[in-house]
């Protein structure tokens, strides 16, 4: 009786601890209150996700969920700053978002860095588990919230006896350049971090001789240092004036002269792909006039029927014809050689407040040009608001840029790589012509002349290919009815 006794005590005892590791709860009820609290409620990390093939890192613009709020498979959580646009991110699981990490507004946050944590439905989310190890953000990231997560500090050798000087790379940089000793600089920064701001205040108040440390070797003064009211020496013969360099090459300007300008996401990948393209691609250029006069009337009576379309609607959808007439164009590189496209996808630059980013109009080749107008000015509105999904900005095998409502007449663009080549369009100009009427007779008439420039990739498309592109490109523009754009 007692063994029995014993035996069944042991089996109560080993279900009410499995119960306890695994949910804490048996029989619905919470066990050992006080023990889960001491260990925290397991979770779930939301870390930041790849949300284009370009993105290296992004920034929390908004979270749409609040710590404690129950979230489903698919409901938005918040909203991402890629390297492209805004872009919303959707939970995977479901349960309850336990503690945001990064809080809005944090910036330049690596792939794969703790962002979030979640756990399961029915846990105390005020005691989740914080993960010892968090995924690190890289320096120059900043928060404008308390956020729990900072970039870990920048390596500082430590002297015998002192704990390390924490110092951010801009302040490191500004306290060499002008020698002085960081143990003089009171922090102000996060966990007592020397931040660029501390670096220029000591420089501004102390001056260059202040807190100097004293090296071997001649100390470069900065040419913003040098008293403008000090009188040059007078020149003997052909001797110049001594005068004090603008610059020094290898070496920056003096801190005050300048201010640093905050760089997005776009503008950087915007960066590495132009140098990319022009390091990378021998471009070829060739233009050629096309005469709009057809166009024009076309446009005025498709308006009669409220039919909008403006003359770039007909560009791209005389590019896709022609791209249709000679697929050896519609062609991209791919590293190895080149690769035939079955689809005309044509990608239009709209320029936007954080940068050029080129949506996408796909199977261009089979819409007509009222189809074209309404895609086009969707995906205008979608860039400029940072709305855009990577489907409708990734890919592309043309791209147009058209500059002519900004008064330029011509001009040459940069390839979006890896296509082969990009329409360059400036604004139409008007011209006289001697032509002769029905009868023969000579009169001068007025045309609507405009100005395209194409930049080739020289390994894909040939100078005789780029010129048959263009004298095909300009028949059917100027013949738009001949080339079925309607």
């Amino acid at each position: 009786m007692a063994a029995s006794l014993r035996l069944g005590c042991q089996g109560i005892f080993r279900s009410l601890v499995a119960g306890v590791r695994s949910r804490g709860r048996v029989g619905g009820f919470r066990l050992l209150h006080t023990t889960e609290r001491q260990w925290g409620a397991p979770s779930v990390q939301v870390c930041m996700p790849a949300l284009s093939p370009t993105m290296e890192e992004g920034n929390i613009v908004k979270w749409l969920k609040k710590e404690g709020e129950t979230v489903s498979a698919g409901d938005a959580l918040c909203e991402i700053e890629t390297d492209k646009a805004v872009v919303t991110m959707e939970s995977s699981d479901d349960g309850i978002l336990a503690k945001i990490m990064v809080h809005e507004g944090s910036r330049n946050i690596r792939l794969g860095s703790l962002i979030a944590l979640m756990v399961d439905e029915g846990q105390d989310w005020t005691q989740v588990e914080i993960p010892s190890v968090q995924s690190p953000t890289p320096p120059s990231a900043t928060t404008t919230g308390p956020a729990e997560v900072t970039a870990p500090p920048p390596k500082v050798p430590t002297q015998p006896g002192k704990l390390g000087v924490r110092i951010s790379p801009a302040a490191r940089h500004i306290l060499d350049t002008h020698r002085i000793d960081p143990k003089i600089v009171t922090p102000s920064g996060p966990r007592g971090i020397i931040t660029k701001e501390d670096a220029l205040r000591v420089v501004s108040q102390k001056g260059d001789t202040a807190g100097k440390v004293v090296q071997p070797g001649p100390a470069i003064q900065p040419a913003a240092a040098v008293t403008p009211q000090q009188p040059a020496p007078p020149a003997v013969g052909l001797q110049r004036p001594a005068e004090p360099p603008i610059s020094i090459p290898g070496k920056p300007p003096a801190p005050g002269t300048f201010t640093e300008i905050p760089t997005s996401n776009i503008r950087k990948v915007i960066a590495k792909r132009l140098t990319e393209s022009k390091s990378t691609i021998p471009h070829a250029y060739a233009s050629a006039d096309c005469d709009l006069g057809a166009v024009l009337r076309l446009r005025k009576e498709l308006a009669k029927d409220n039919i909008k379309v403006s003359v770039n609607d007909f560009i791209i959808k005389a590019t896709a014809v022609t791209l249709k007439q000679m697929p050896e164009v519609n062609v991209t590189w791919s590293g190895e050689g080149p690769r035939q496209l079955e689809s005309i996808d044509i990608s239009i630059a709209v320029a936007t407040d954080r940068g050029l980013i080129t949506p996408i109009i796909k199977q261009a080749g089979s819409k007509g040009v009222q189809e074209i107008a309404d895609t086009a000015k969707v995906l205008a509105q979608k860039a400029r608001n940072g709305k855009l999904l990577p489907e409708e900005y990734q890919g592309g095998s043309f791209s147009i840029s058209n500059l002519g409502m900004f008064g330029i007449t011509g001009f040459s663009a940069v390839i979006n790589p890896p296509q082969s080549c990009i329409l360059a369009v400036g604004r139409s100009r008007t011209e006289l012509a001697l032509e002769e009427d029905e009868e023969g007779n000579p009169e001068v008439k007025r045309k609507e002349m405009l100005n395209v420039t194409l930049s080739s990739d020289g390994r894909l498309v040939s100078d005789d290919l780029a010129s048959m592109f263009l004298d095909r490109f300009r028949t059917n523009l100027e013949n738009p009815m001949n080339s079925a754009l309607l």
